[in-house]
C-alpha cells in the first residue's frame, strides 16, 4: 500500500516563501513521477508541478518561475520550493505518485495560505 504524506504547509505573507515536502512509502518501483496539485475554495484541483521518471519537470503557467520541484528519487521523496507567494497561490496542496503500470496515489493534502 503506497502511503504519500505531504508537510510544510502554512500561512505566509505575500512575498514570502514555503518549502512542501512529500514523502512516500509502500513502493519499490524504481521508475515513477511525482508531482503537485492544489485546489483553492471553490475552484477545480489543478496542477503546479511535476517530475518526471526521466527529471524532466512540468510547470503551471501560474507558478512558472516562482515554483521549483525537485526530489530524492532513492528515498521516495520530493520537495516544492515556493517563492514570491502569492494570495492566490493558497489552497490545499497535494502530492501524487504515478508508477506506469501500477497505478497512481494522492496524499491527503497540507493547506497553503497567502495574505496580502
Amino acid at each position: 500500500q503506497v502511503q504519500l504524506v505531504e508537510s510544510g504547509g502554512g500561512s505566509v505573507q505575500a512575498g514570502g516563501s514555503l518549502r512542501l515536502v512529500c514523502a512516500a512509502s509502500g513502493s519499490s518501483a524504481t521508475t515513477y513521477g511525482m508531482g503537485w496539485h492544489r485546489q483553492a475554495p471553490g475552484k477545480r484541483r489543478e496542477l503546479v508541478a511535476f517530475i518526471g521518471s526521466d527529471g524532466d519537470t512540468t510547470y503551471s503557467r501560474a507558478v512558472k518561475g516562482r515554483f521549483t520541484i525537485s526530489r530524492d528519487h532513492d528515498k521516495y521523496t520530493q520537495y516544492l520550493e515556493m517563492n514570491n507567494l502569492k494570495p492566490e497561490d493558497t489552497g490545499e496542496y497535494y502530492c501524487l505518485m504515478v508508477v506506469i503500470g501500477q497505478g497512481s496515489w494522492w496524499g491527503q493534502g497540507t493547506q497553503v495560505s497567502v495574505s496580502s
